[in-house]
């Protein structure tokens, strides 16, 4: 132990009365102890106390020797140290617990105060909790008695290291570490300032994501080319990563590289002719060597930093999944491990996104201690604190398998860009997180703008930072991670102090939590009734097209979002059937949630008003958190008229009453105002809705381009959705038809430089040479296209491939199978593969076009420019269908079942 003051008064008496605790100490020498060598996160602990005694106006004693002590003294070690054992003894009674990992105790009397931790970390929190105390009461406390330690092992926040757009030249996820493409990776004092604000919060952990960082981080003896930034900037990274892990670990934070596969860099892509990233290859030993050896380098290099490794997006197949993870990543930890002499082995965390984490891990556990896993808590979206369903048993498999579980709070989708402040809503998601899913470890993104971090997306004059903005989003799932058991009551008294504080608003704070409460039930409540999706391809707060509505099939709904993110309930087309049936509804309904949202929406902003006249500081701040109460009500009457109006045309599709579409028709003209009023309030105060502005994002509409990302471009989706509507409903009325099914789709030649079989697709043909495939159902219009015959035998054991030249820009058309069984190819998925929309592919252009062996097939289009192509496919029966030319639209030539009641959405389409 070594006992020194630091030159300012640490040790005061404590269990005095509050007059001698406030009194001028100047004349009383204070000292605090702490071990030899003390760690850095214990000595930035203590730096921590000394910065809030002297904001307390705790007066400086001069250096005393220890026999000029006086007995008063402040004792900070480990709760295991003799030293420490024998203060403790002192005030332990037979009820005292030890604190368990990150735990610490707190005890004083009138002469000395004991900071004992079971670890450094322990010790750390330790001193900050005493700090909190002071800098709460501006004047040290008296009597502590306390015993604390975190709940979850692991409370980390993440950092996108990537953009809103690709780079030129590059797909997605592929970011080099340079100054040009992120300024503030180098800003020093911003990460001081972020990681500051992580050891406020008592998070553990920063999770940097990046689809290949190695390449920008390490350099390798036999593959000297693949290092993608030029040696001046290698040597910038170098000394940030250095700075950036220090300072984490001083604040007890441990730093884990993220990244995908499999994916390597540009530079080593072009020199051995292969694309960056593939999902279909195949593991070959070139790419499994660069990869291990880029992994053993990084862990030579930084050994204090873990692993999160996501195996899906670029690689495909669990046995691929299982064989990369066991004989490269695996391995080539152990090789960084053996290059250093280390024993000590870094953690890898393994993500459930698009793999079988149950199989790897089964596979991985044998040949390496010291993993994780991680799975997203509702998609990549906040919709419930009653997850359910398959994805809770996913949850519950990996949290079984004997290491730490960790829920991914994910991306967002649904909640961007408006501030989100719901501390009900996420005490309530972390319960689940232990009491349901099994978790014990919390991974948190950003509460909006994930891929334009710091800034958020507000339309200000100098930008805001996210760490400043969504204060309560961090402080919030970091207090329930650290304790997500505490009183409601006391939760309630404890935000409205915090956002009163925040706000100048005194007692107020608790109308502006009431405010953000309300607020907070409605785009979860949405999402989960009405949406199409729990991943990024949706941006909720931009609104959903009637089609989206009354045809959501059309546009592949995925399953999670209804059978695991929220409570059991209907969708609205199940509704409409049970009530024109007179069946029983099961749950949560469509007319429940619309007329529930819009009463949040109402009380929310009825209780931000209220707490506008008592507003005295940050008063620009808080008319943004209004605006955004404002927003997220006009978010909510649009989605209700809008519901009522597809209702009616769903209801139609049963009755055949035209009065059915005209009853329709003012709900949708006032979802139109609504959604004007949402204009009216974002138009001058935010620069987007969405931070992903590529062609992934496919709801309401298409982001290509960088398009589509704000209100005012979509309104006037919206209002043509009412022109057409009437249009359409006028014709009905005059006895026309629903459209033209008339027009052939014209085919058009390639040169296929494959020898692949071609034969004319008509109903009756058999589409593969080796098993009975009729073709039935087929329209007209696809009469003259040329198509291509497989074995299914060789679809379903191997990749299927086409490669062709054209001269011209062409659509290929491609049938998929409605079937969720083994052996058929799975539709292209944005949900898991971020390249699924490369071609424009990404949605259902006709649902149901025909029929094989009974079994529905949708078609989808890629688009393809003049040029040499090779497109590969995954193992799974698909259907080639045909060449054609670009400017064919496919929602005019429809299949006999896009006649059937379901397939409405016609009426909100040209002709």
């Amino acid at each position: 132990m070594k006992t020194y003051c630091l030159s300012l008064l640490f040790l005061i008496v404590f269990g005095v009365t509050e007059s001698v605790c406030s009194q001028n100490l100047s004349t009383k020498t204070v000292t605090i102890s702490i071990p030899d060598n003390a760690a850095p996160r214990v000595e930035f602990g203590v730096q921590k106390l000394r910065s809030a005694l002297e904001k307390a106006g705790i007066g400086i004693g001069e250096r005393k020797s220890v026999s000029e002590r006086n007995g008063r003294k402040v004792t900070i070690g480990l709760y295991n140290d003799p030293v420490i054992g024998k203060e403790l003894r002192k005030y332990q009674n037979a009820n005292d617990k030890a604190p368990g990992k990150e735990g610490y105790v707190i005890r004083s009397d009138d002469k000395s105060i004991i900071v004992a931790g079971f670890d450094e970390s322990g010790i750390l929190y330790g001193c900050l909790e005493l700090a909190d105390k002071i800098s709460a009461e501006g004047a040290l406390p008296v009597n502590l008695n306390l015993t604390d330690q975190p709940e979850m092992v692991l409370r980390g926040t993440c950092i996108g290291i990537q953009k809103t757009e690709y780079l030129p030249g590059r797909t997605v996820y592929e970011y080099p570490y340079t100054p040009e493409n992120f300024p503030w990776l180098y800003d020093k004092e911003l990460w001081i300032k972020y990681l500051d604000m992580l050891v406020e919060n008592r998070l553990n952990s920063l999770y940097l994501w990046n689809g290949h960082p190695f390449a920008s981080l390490v350099k390798l003896k036999d593959y000297p080319y693949a290092v993608e930034v030029d040696e001046q900037t290698f040597k910038k990274n170098e000394e940030l990563y250095s700075f950036l892990t220090t300072e984490a670990d001083k604040r007890g934070i441990w730093v884990i590289q993220m990244f995908y596969n499999i994916i390597v860099s540009k530079p080593f892509a072009e020199k051995h002719n292969m694309p960056t990233q593939e999902r279909k290859r195949e593991i070959t030993p070139l790419l499994s060597d660069y990869t291990r050896k880029s992994i053993a380098a990084f862990v030579e290099k930084y050994p204090n930093v873990g692993l999160l490794i996501t195996l899906g997006e670029a690689m495909e197949g669990d046995e691929n999944d299982v064989e990369w993870f066991t004989k490269t990543i695996i391995p080539g930890v152990k090789d960084g491990l053996a290059a250093l002499g280390s024993s000590t082995q870094p953690p890898i965390v393994l993500r459930g996104h698009d793999t079988n984490p149950q199989l790897v891990m089964k596979a991985s556990l044998p040949l390496y201690n010291s993993l994780f896993t991680m799975n997203k808590y509702n998609g990549e979206a906040l919709t419930t604190y009653q997850p359910r369903g398959p994805w809770t048993k996913m949850h519950r498999e990996m949290s079984a398998l004997g290491s730490t579980h960790i829920d991914n709070v994910h991306i967002l989708a649904n909640l961007e860009p408006f501030r989100y402040g719901s501390a009900d809503f996420i005490q309530k998601s972390v319960q689940a997180m232990h009491d349901i899913h099994g978790a014990n470890g919390l991974h948190l993104y950003p509460e909006s703008s994930y891929w334009d971090w710091p800034y958020t997306a507000d339309h200000t004059s100098q930008r805001l930072l996210q760490i400043d903005r969504d204060w309560v989003w961090y402080k919030a799932w970091a207090r329930y991670a650290w304790n997500c058991r505490r009183d409601r009551k006391q939760e309630i008294a404890y935000w409205g102090g915090e956002l009163g504080d925040e706000f100048g608003a005194g007692q107020a704070g608790k109308d502006i939590l009431e405010a953000y409460e309300q607020a907070g039930e409605i785009a979860p409540k949405l999402l989960r009734r009405f949406g199409i999706t729990n991943g990024n391809r949706q941006t909720l707060t931009l609104g959903m097209t009637m089609s989206q509505l009354v045809n959501p099939k059309k546009y592949r709904v995925w399953p999670e979002l209804y059978n695991s993110d929220g409570p059991e309930g209907e969708t609205l087309t199940e509704y409409v059937d049970k009530e024109l049936q007179s069946l029983k509804h099961i749950g949560e309904t469509p007319v429940q949630i619309i007329a529930e949202v819009v009463l949040h929406g109402k009380l929310a902003a009825d209780a931000i008003d209220r707490a506008a006249s008592h507003v005295t500081r940050n008063k620009d701040e808080f008319g943004r958190v209004k605006n955004d109460v404002y927003c997220t009500q006009a978010l909510a009457d649009f989605f209700s008229e809008k519901v009522k109006a597809a209702a009616l045309v769903l209801t139609y599709t049963y009755t055949k009453k035209l009065s059915d579409l005209e009853a329709a028709l003012p709900h949708l003209e006032q979802s139109v105002d609504h959604y004007k009023r949402l204009v009216e309030l974002t138009k001058d105060t935010y620069l987007y809705a969405n931070s992903m502005q590529t062609a992934q994002r496919r709801i309401p509409v298409g982001g290509d381009g960088g398009k589509n990302k704000t209100w005012v471009e979509l309104l006037p989706f919206y209002q043509k959705e009412v022109e057409r509507f009437k249009i359409n409903l006028r014709k009905l009325k005059a006895g026309e038809g629903s459209r033209n099914t008339s027009e052939v789709i014209t085919p058009i030649s390639v040169a296929l430089t494959r020898k692949t079989e071609t034969f004319q697709l008509k109903n009756g043909e058999e589409v593969y040479k080796d098993t009975p495939s009729a073709v039935k159902g087929l329209p007209d219009s696809f009469s003259e296209l040329q198509a291509l015959r497989f074995n299914a035998k060789d679809q379903y054991a191997k990749n299927s491939k086409i490669e062709f030249e054209t001269d011209v820009p062409v659509k290929l058309l491609v049938g998929y199978f409605q079937s969720g069984q083994s052996g058929f190819l799975s539709t292209p998925n944005l949900e898991t593969d971020a390249t699924a929309n490369d071609y424009g592919e990404a949605e259902v252009q006709i649902a149901g076009a025909f029929t094989v062996n009974k079994i529905p097939v949708n078609i989808h289009v890629f688009t393809f420019p003049s040029g040499k192509h090779t497109l590969v496919f995954g193992k799974g029966k698909v259907l080639v269908l045909g060449f054609t030319d670009t400017n064919v639209d496919l929602k005019n030539l429809v299949s006999k079942s896009d006649k059937a009641a379901s397939n409405i959405d016609w009426l909100f389409e040209e002709d």
